[in-house]
Order: C-alpha cells, then structure tokens, then sequence
C-alpha cells in the first residue's frame, strides 16, 4: 500500500511529465505492478484490511524505550527480545524500527549560480563498447553551464589527462566562451591531494590549462557531491535518456548519436529546474562569458619511451613504427586523444593515428627504407664482388661500362647472372672478347655466349662405307649446243 504523497508523485510523472511505467518505477524504487495500478488511478481510494495481530506487538512498548535510551541497530534489538521470548524473524522487527525511527535525510542548500559564474563536470560510464576486433569500457564526459543548464556529452573510451583535457577544450569550442569557474569533483586528473584544514593540491598540468583559459578550479568538498549536482544530474539524464536501451554496434557511432541528442533532445527540452530550455538560457548567458584564447591549448601528453629492434614503440598493447634507423634509440611521444607524436631531440620524426584497438601493428611505408636501402647496397656488394672474380679484365671491363651506361650496375647484375648459366671461364672469355669489339655492355656478352653455344666443328671428308662401285661412276660430257641462240654454232 502506498500514501498519498507517493501517488501523486506517480500520476505527475505519467500524466504531466509522459514517463512510462518503467522509468517511474526505477524512478520512485516501486514495483512495477504498483506503478501501473496507480498511475491509472484517477483517486486515491486506499484499501481497507484488517489489522492482524503481529507476533512484535507484545514487544513494541519495550523496543520503543530501548530505542530512546540509544541508537541500536534493528539486529541489536533483535538479539535482545529474542532473549526475552520473541519468536519471530528479523525482518519484522527491521520493518518496525524503520517505522519509528525513519532514517534522517541530510538537508542541503540549493545552490544558485549567476550567469557565467560557473560551469561542472564529470565522468560517468556505461557498460562496455566495440573498438575494431576488441571492447573497451564506455565512457563520458559531461559538461553543464550552471546557469543555463546547456549541456554538452562526448563519448570515450579512455579517462586519462589528454582525454580530460581534450574533453575541456571540446566543451569550450561547443560553447564557444569560457565560464569563470569550473567545478571539479576529486579525481586525479584535477586533484591531486586533499588535507583537513590546507588548500587542495591540484594537478600541475590542469592548472596550466585553466590558467590558458582563465577559469578557476573549484574542487568539491570531500564526501559532498551534492555540491555538483548540476552535472550529476545530467549524468543520470544521459544514462537514462540517451543510453538507455540504445544499440551500440560499434564505438564510431557515438559521436554523431551524441550531437544529434544535444541538438534535438537534451539542449532543447523544457528543464524541470529552470522550467526553460538550455538553449534559450544559453543566448542569454552567452554575454557573461568569457572569451576563448586565440591559440588553444596543447592537450598532448609528453612520455619518454624507447623502440625496440623491430623499430617499434608500443602503446596500449599496439605497435607503432618509427624510422628504422631509430631502432633502440630513446625517444619523445607526446600522446592526443586522436594522434601519437614522436620526436627525436626535438624534431618529429613520426605520426600516427592513433587506435583504440589492442594489438595492431602499424608501419609507415617510408619508416623501413633505409634499412631496405641498406640491405640492398649489401646485396650488390656481393655481387660486384663476384663479378670481379669472373676475369682478370673485370675491373677495367666495369670502369668502360661505367663510362658508357646510365646504369653500369645493371649489366653487371646481368653478367653475374650469366655466370650461373655458363661456365666461369666461358664467361671470362666473352669479357676478353669483348674487349677486342668494344662491346661494353650485357647484351654483348649475352650474344658472345649464345653464339658460341651454338658454333659446330667444321665437316670433314666424305668416307663411304658401302656401294664403293659409285666412285668409278663416269660421267658424260653435257652438250651444250642446245643453248645456241638463232641457230648459231
């Protein structure tokens, strides 16, 4: 059964504000079927039982003084009227010192903020998303001008410093000014320590972005996160509105799905605060705001890291290449959300995008090069070296073909491929020869060898073994009048 202030809280939530039976359950902490008995209630007509007798009543009288003389938990009271005679169960007497003693909500004040004045922050997450071929936890980060209550979300899959500043600076551009103050809650990437009576330490590298910006850092009081209960209420606003029950197929959606939200749902929706829409208030406020920089801050994280014989550096489980030259030599990567610098004594020498994935590799096309370059000279080192032991004529042979070609290691390559087909002294005297000629290139020496495959021994006598009798053939003498022209002789 429930009072009347609970029923009318339901009716409101389903009549005026349109929730569903769902989310004014979750709202409330209501079983469902209750929530959709009374929201289509249009009285409260509470129903009439009989009042049973409880197997607590002889017991009451006596928990009721216990309880004024100190505060004992319900289990306490359980033990000792159990000692007394009481045979019920624990549950019973929970329900019943709950009852009379209801548990104390701590008040607080309502904290108003001119425009301009102020603007929070905070993480929440939601889950897990997918990155290319693995998951990640799904982060984000959310920014609300306290004023106005204009509300900006973008997703992550990461919390660390180049991620919560990045996640600043995009705020501010969204705006396109900057607020005075800033609350922050205690997290690390703000706030390093805090100290009972001494000024919290914040983060070095935070400070030097809200002094580029020129907000102040205002940091909540431990244990009070009600002091920025403008943002977490814009948390639990996302995780309900925007998250709840949204197919998220891959993590690449987010980012148009979060701008599309801000610009048609969370930013133009009637607040139930203000009872005005953010961005009506925003137009408003926007004139109390300060300016942006003209540069924006650089948000990269610098680390120092070495590659590996492979010439790679690995980070977040991927690999990235850098120069092969660079191969065990220590160097600078300065880390964004979306790139990977490195440097070497102060000059960049690579760039990637960088992956949310685990366990990639990525190699930049022009990074092995130089060691490519260097095992190709080797390998024509070889070879010229074995050209040279083809004829006592091969270095002179060279420095004629160098004369005349563009490319003079080209036709070496070719008469060192020759050699394997050929004999070495066949090819030594195709180089002789071709002295003799010249002929200073492959192809010469390519026909040299091709003819002298082919060349046969000169015939010899003809020697008849059988029909000898033919030699002693005679013949006559052919008469040749019959050639005479006109008869004549």
């Amino acid at each position: 059964m429930i009072d009347y202030e609970t029923y009318v809280q339901i009716r409101n939530f389903f009549t005026r504000d349109g929730l569903n039976i769902s989310q004014i359950a979750n709202e409330l902490c209501l079983d469902h079927r209750t929530v959709a008995r009374w929201a289509h209630e249009t009285r409260y007509l509470p129903r009439r039982t009989a009042i049973r007798a409880s197997k607590l009543d002889p017991f009451k009288k006596n928990i009721i003084q216990m309880l004024e003389k100190h505060p004992y938990t319900a289990r306490q009271i359980f033990q000792q009227i159990k000692e007394q005679g009481f045979h019920g169960g624990i549950t019973i007497v929970e329900d019943y010192v709950r009852k009379v003693r209801p548990p104390k909500t701590k008040p607080f004040l309502k904290l108003v903020f001119a425009p301009g004045e102020c603007a929070q922050v905070d993480w929440g997450s939601y889950g897990t998303v997918r990155v290319g071929s693995t998951t990640r936890r799904l982060s984000f980060f959310v920014m609300v001008l306290c004023h106005s209550r204009m509300m900006y979300i973008e997703f992550t899959v990461s919390q660390t410093m180049e991620h919560f500043l990045g996640c600043h600076q995009n705020a501010l551009q969204f705006f396109g000014s900057v607020p005075r103050k800033i609350m922050v809650d205690n997290l690390k990437s703000a706030v390093l320590k805090r100290t009972i009576g001494k000024s919290p330490v914040f983060n070095p590298r935070y400070m030097d972005f809200a002094e580029h910006y020129e907000f102040t850092i205002v940091p909540c009081n431990v244990g009070k996160g009600n002091e920025k209960g403008v943002v977490e209420n814009g948390v639990g606003y996302v995780k309900k509105n925007l998250l709840n029950g949204l197919d998220i197929s891959d993590f690449k959606i987010m980012k148009p799905v979060a701008q599309k939200w801000l610009d048609t749902i969370a930013n133009v929706r009637t607040h139930r605060e203000t009872g005005k829409r953010p961005v009506d208030m925003f137009h408003e406020e926007k004139p109390s705001l300060q300016s942006l920089p003209v540069e924006p801050y650089d948000i990269g994280v610098v680390k120092q890291v070495r590659a590996s014989r492979q010439f790679r550096v690995t980070i977040d489980t991927n690999r990235y290449s850098v120069p092969a030259q660079l191969a065990g030599v220590g160097l600078t990567v300065k880390m964004y959300p979306d790139r990977l610098c490195f440097y070497h004594e102060n000059k960049l020498v690579a760039r990637h995008v960088r992956s949310y994935d685990r366990r990639r590799d990525f190699e930049h096309p022009d990074h092995p090069k130089v060691l490519l370059a260097q095992r190709k000279k080797a390998r024509d080192q070889k070879i010229f070296m074995t050209f040279l032991t083809l004829s006592d004529k091969a270095q002179e042979y060279y420095q004629q073909i160098e004369q005349r070609r563009m490319n003079p290691f080209h036709h070496i390559r070719q008469i060192v491929a020759l050699s394997e087909i050929y004999s070495k002294e066949q090819v030594a005297m195709a180089i002789e020869d071709a002295f003799s000629f010249s002929a200073f290139s492959c192809d010469y020496i390519a026909n040299l060898l091709e003819q002298r495959s082919r060349m046969v021994k000169k015939p010899g006598v003809l020697h008849l073994t059988r029909s000898s009798d033919l030699l002693d053939l005679t013949i006559e003498k052919p008469d040749m009048s019959i050639y005479n022209i006109g008869g004549e002789k």
